[in-house]
C-alpha cells in the first residue's frame, strides 16, 4: 500500500482494534500523522481522501470547545465524529473512506462518501473484521475467501466491473457509495447514509432557466474553489472536451499562479485530442504537458498496469499514464472533469432510454412469435442491435431500460463463454444491474433525465470511472479530485427541473451556457469526441502477443472460468472484424483471464 501513501506510515492498537495507515500528505504535511487519537484516547481514526469544508467545520467545532492541534482535515473529521457520531456524515463535503475505532465500546465505524470516489473493502473472518483501501491488501493479508467468485465473474462480464457489495473474490466485500457500517460484537451492520431521493430538501428549485444558469455558474465556481485547496502543488487533466475545459477554466480564474495541465496523445489518426487540448491550454494560459502514448509502451508496461488495477477492469489505462505524467510534472493533487457527462446529459442513454421506454409500450402489442423472431435476429447483429435485443427481451419499465444500458455481454453470450464448472457455480445470470431494486425505490421514474443521471452515477461512474481513477492515480501517489462530483452541487441539481438541464439539440448545452465567457471560443463547435484509446488497433498489433498467449488453451484451462473454444472463437472473430467498438469486450475478458492466473499477492 506504500504507493497510496509514501509520506508517512502509522500503526496503533487499542483494545481489540488495530489501525494502520499509509499517508499521502495534502493538508498540513508536517503534522496529521495517522492513526489519529481523540484527546481522551478513546477514539482512533484512519482516513483516506479530503474534506473540503474542514475549515468551516473546524470553526463550528471550536465553538463547542474542541481544541485543535493541527491544521489538517483528518483532525477535523475525528472531532466531527467524536462530537456528532454518524450524523457528521451529513455535514461532510468531500471524498472519503474512513474508520473510527471506539475502544471503550469495542465498536468500529466505517463510512464511504456518497458517490464512491474513495474505496473501502472489508473481509469478515470469523470474529475479526479486516478492511483496506485495496482488495489486493486483503488478499496479501492471507484472509480466507480470497478465491474468485463465479457470480462476480458474471457481474464483471455484464458491467465491465464488479459492483458493490461484491468484489471479484468470494470473501471480500466492498462498502457501497454513500454507505456506512458498524462493527460490534463480531457482527457488521451496513446501511445507506446517503441516497438520491433524500437529503436535498434544503435546496429550492429555480423559477426560470436564466436563474438556473446563473446559479449553476456560481455553484461550479464554488466547487472548484473548494477542490483546489491544498498545501501541496495542484494541477489538472486537460483533454479537448468540455468537462475538463470547464474545470481548468474555473481553476485558472481562481488564481494561485500558473496552472499546470496534462494530456495524453496518440499517434493513430482520429484518436488524439492533443491539438484541441493544446488550444484550450493556450486559451487558459496553462503550463501544458502532453505525453505521447503508444501501443509499444502499453505492451511494455502490461505487468505494471495489471498490478495497478487491484481488480480487473476494461478501462483505466489512460488514467494510469496521465497520472504518471502529472506526478512526474511536480503536482501531488490533480483535478479532473469526470462527472460532466453524468450530470449534464452527455451520454446517448439520456436520449435513448426514454425512446426505448416508449417503444416498449407498442412492442408488447406485437404477437409473441414475431417478438421472439425479432429478438433472435437482433441478437446476432452489431453492438447496438444486441443492446436493443436485450431491452426488448427483458425490460418493462424505464428503470429496467436504464438498468440494461451499460450491459457489456448479454446473458446468452455469458452462458456461452463460461466453462461448465463456472456455469454450475453461478446461481443465476440476472439481465439487470444489481442496483435495480435500490434505484427503482429511490428515483422517481417520472423524471427521465434525473433517472438516467442517477443510473450513470451509481453504475458506470462509480463502478468503473471513479474506481479506476482512484487506483490508477494512487498507483503514482497522486490525489485525483473530481469537482463536478460534489455533494452540494449534485444535491442542488437534483432539486432542479429536468427541463433546465436537458437540451434535445446539443448534449450538455447548459454547461456551455453557464461558462460561455470562460471556455475557448471554438469549443462549442467541436463535436463531442469521447475519450477513446486506439486499443482496437493495438490489440491487433503491439498487444497481439499478450492476447494470443492469454487466450491460448493452456491459459484458459489454468484460469478454469471459461470455455476455451468459445473464447478463442470470439478472439478470432474480433481479429477478422473491422468493428472498432468490439475491443472493450475482448480486452475486458483478457484482463480477467490474466488476473485469474496471477498468484496471490505477497505481503512482503
Amino acid at each position: 500500500m506504500e504507493h497510496r501513501g509514501p509520506d508517512d506510515a502509522g500503526l496503533a492498537s487499542r483494545g481489540d482494534g488495530t489501525l494502520g495507515m499509509r499517508r499521502l500528505a495534502i493538508f498540513d504535511p508536517a503534522h496529521g500523522h495517522q492513526p489519529m487519537f481523540s484527546p481522551d484516547g478513546r477514539l482512533s481514526l484512519v482516513f483516506n481522501g479530503a474534506i473540503y469544508n474542514f475549515r468551516s467545520l473546524r470553526s463550528a467545532l471550536e465553538k463547542t470547545g474542541w481544541e485543535f492541534r493541527t491544521q489538517c482535515d483528518t483532525e477535523v473529521l475525528l472531532a466531527a465524529y467524536a462530537r456528532w457520531g454518524e450524523a457528521c456524515l451529513a455535514r461532510l463535503r468531500g471524498m472519503y473512506a474512513f474508520a473510527a475505532w471506539d475502544h471503550a465500546r469495542g465498536e468500529l465505524f466505517l463510512a464511504r462518501d456518497p458517490f464512491g470516489i474513495k474505496p473501502l473493502y472489508y473481509c469478515e473472518a470469523g470474529p475479526r473484521l479486516v478492511f483496506a483501501s485495496e482488495v489486493q491488501a486483503l488478499r496479501a493479508a492471507g484472509n480466507d475467501g480470497a478465491e474468485i467468485d463465479p457470480q462476480a465473474v458474471v457481474d464483471y462480464l455484464s458491467w465491465l466491473s464488479v459492483p458493490a457489495p461484491r468484489t471479484l473474490f468470494r470473501g471480500i466485500r466492498a462498502l457501497g457509495p454513500g454507505e456506512c457500517a458498524l462493527w460490534r460484537d463480531g457482527s457488521l451492520t451496513v446501511r445507506a447514509a446517503w441516497c438520491f431521493g433524500r437529503n436535498h430538501e434544503a435546496h429550492r428549485p429555480c423559477a426560470s432557466r436564466p436563474e438556473f444558469v446563473d446559479e449553476l455558474r456560481a455553484r461550479l465556481e464554488d466547487s472548484v474553489r473548494a477542490h483546489v485547496l491544498a498545501d501541496v502543488p495542484v494541477g489538472a487533466f486537460l483533454s479537448g472536451g468540455l468537462d475538463s475545459a470547464a474545470v481548468v477554466g474555473l481553476m485558472s480564474r481562481a488564481g494561485g499562479g500558473r496552472l499546470r495541465t496534462f494530456a495524453i496523445a496518440f499517434e493513430e489518426p482520429g484518436f488524439s485530442e492533443a491539438t484541441a487540448a493544446e488550444e484550450s491550454a493556450r486559451h487558459f494560459g496553462t503550463d501544458h504537458s502532453t505525453t505521447s502514448l503508444t501501443g509499444t509502451t502499453v505492451a511494455r508496461d502490461l505487468d505494471r498496469l495489471l498490478a495497478a488495477m487491484d481488480q480487473p477492469t476494461g478501462d483505466g489505462v489512460n488514467t494510469y499514464y496521465v497520472s504518471q505524467a502529472a506526478r512526474a510534472g511536480g503536482v501531488t493533487v490533480a483535478l479532473s472533469g469526470l462527472g460532466g457527462d453524468e450530470l449534464f446529459g452527455g451520454y446517448p442513454a439520456f436520449r435513448a432510454t426514454p425512446r426505448l421506454a416508449r417503444l416498449l409500450r407498442g412492442w408488447r402489442c406485437v404477437p409473441s412469435p414475431l417478438r421472439r423472431a425479432a429478438i433472435s435476429r437482433l441478437g446476432r447483429g452489431d453492438i447496438r442491435q444486441r443492446k436493443l435485443a436485450d431491452v426488448l427481451a427483458h425490460a418493462r419499465t424505464l428503470h429496467e431500460v436504464a438498468a440494461l444500458q451499460r450491459r457489456v455481454f448479454s446473458q446468452p453470450a455469458i452462458e456461452l463463454l463460461l466453462s461448465p464448472e463456472a456455469r454450475a457455480a453461478v446461481r443465476a445470470i440476472d439481465p439487470f444491474h444489481p442496483a435495480l431494486e435500490t434505484l427503482a425505490a429511490d428515483v422517481d421514474p417520472g423524471r427521465p433525465f434525473s433517472l438516467v443521471s442517477a443510473w450513470e452515477m451509481r453504475t458506470y461512474m462509480a463502478d468503473v470511472l471513479l474506481r479506476d481513477s482512484d487506483v490508477m492515480s494512487m498507483r503514482h501517489s497522486l490525489e485525483l479530485r473530481v469537482p463536478l462530483v460534489d455533494r452540494p452541487l449534485v444535491e442542488w441539481l437534483w432539486r432542479q427541473p429536468d427541463t433546465f438541464k436537458q437540451d434535445s439539440r446539443r448534449p450538455k448545452a447548459v454547461l456551455h451556457e453557464a461558462l460561455r465567457d470562460v471556455l475557448p471560443p471554438g469549443l462549442a463547435q467541436r463535436r463531442k469526441w469521447g475519450f477513446t484509446l486506439p486499443m482496437a488497433i493495438w490489440m491487433k498489433r503491439e498487444l497481439r502477443t499478450f492476447l494470443d498467449d492469454t487466450f491460448a488453451e493452456a491459459s484458459l484451462r489454468r484460469c478454469g472460468l471459461f470455455d476455451p473454444a468459445a473464447v478463442q472463437t470470439a478472439w478470432e472473430t474480433f481479429l477478422r472484424s473491422d468493428d472498432t467498438r468490439e475491443w472493450s469486450r475482448l480486452w475486458s475478458l483478457a484482463v480477467l483471464v490474466a488476473f485469474a492466473n496471477r498468484p496471490r499477492p505477497s505481503s512482503s
